[in-house]
């Protein structure tokens, strides 16, 4: 009898120097894999790509606005060609090493501010679609559970991955909190495990203010960068394997 699959997708942000990821490869189900627009080069993505095939974790391209020093967190002005080609460079220089190391390349799913952005602008969203389209099609897209791009995703023919997080507050409208917010960050294990059960059993979470928010996801998401990421996730694998 093989094992039993987890309740829910359990995926994080990887290689972008943290300390972590080797044991958060023991621990999730799927990796974004940083590739170059806000951290990560060659070097890390065979190192992080080798770690995901050894352990079976899905391999998915963490692309991000071009702007390493601010680590993609900052909504940037760029014209719509050249962030089309920068996310094509990126996600492309990740394919060739899942290709090199003979892993399928399973999803894609935007970094940062880009991802916040995409979410819920459909000129950024049809330029996500569009990289999609030009590397492989069947790519899934993974994005903010509930969010406008989920839906123009869908219509433009792509399997689209329904994404929540088990460390982010959450604002009333369904979005994640601004960081600088209080409350955007999750940072006791305890809360962690609420908002997980939440999600899971539930279909819901609540948000910073306190309102009930719709939250229909197929992945969780645990950011690997922060201290406690380790903790958390040994923590949620456990809930999640019972």
């Amino acid at each position: 009898m093989g094992v039993k699959p987890l309740r829910i997708d359990l995926n994080a942000d990887l290689g972008e120097g943290g300390p972590q990821d080797e044991a958060l490869l023991t621990l999730v189900t799927s990796a974004n894999i940083a590739c170059g627009g806000h951290a990560g080069d060659r070097q890390s993505m065979l190192a992080t790509v080798k770690l995901a095939k050894a352990h079976h974790v899905k391999v998915g391209a963490h692309p991000s606005y071009p702007d390493r020093a601010n680590f993609g967190r900052l909504s940037i002005a760029i014209e719509a060609e050249p962030l089309f080609n920068s996310l094509l460079q990126q996600i492309n220089a990740l394919k060739a090493v899942c290709d090199e190391l003979g892993v399928d390349l399973h999803h894609v799913k935007p970094h940062g501010a880009l991802y916040n952005d995409a979410a819920q602008d459909p000129a950024l969203g049809r330029i996500l679609i569009r990289v999609i389209e030009t590397i492989n099609p069947t790519l899934k897209l993974m994005i903010l559970a509930g969010s406008p791009l989920v839906m123009q995703a869908r219509r433009a023919g792509l399997e689209v991955i329904e994404e929540a997080f088990a460390d982010r507050g959450y604002l009333a409208d369904g979005r994640l909190a601004p960081r600088s917010q209080p409350g955007a960050l999750i940072e006791d294990a305890q809360k962690v495990l609420e908002q997980v059960s939440s999600i899971v059993e539930e279909q819901k979470v609540t948000a910073v203010t306190g309102e009930s928010v719709s939250c229909h996801a197929t992945s969780l998401c645990l950011h690997g960068d922060t201290p406690k990421a380790l903790e958390f996730a040994r923590a949620i694998r456990a809930s999640l394997d019972h």
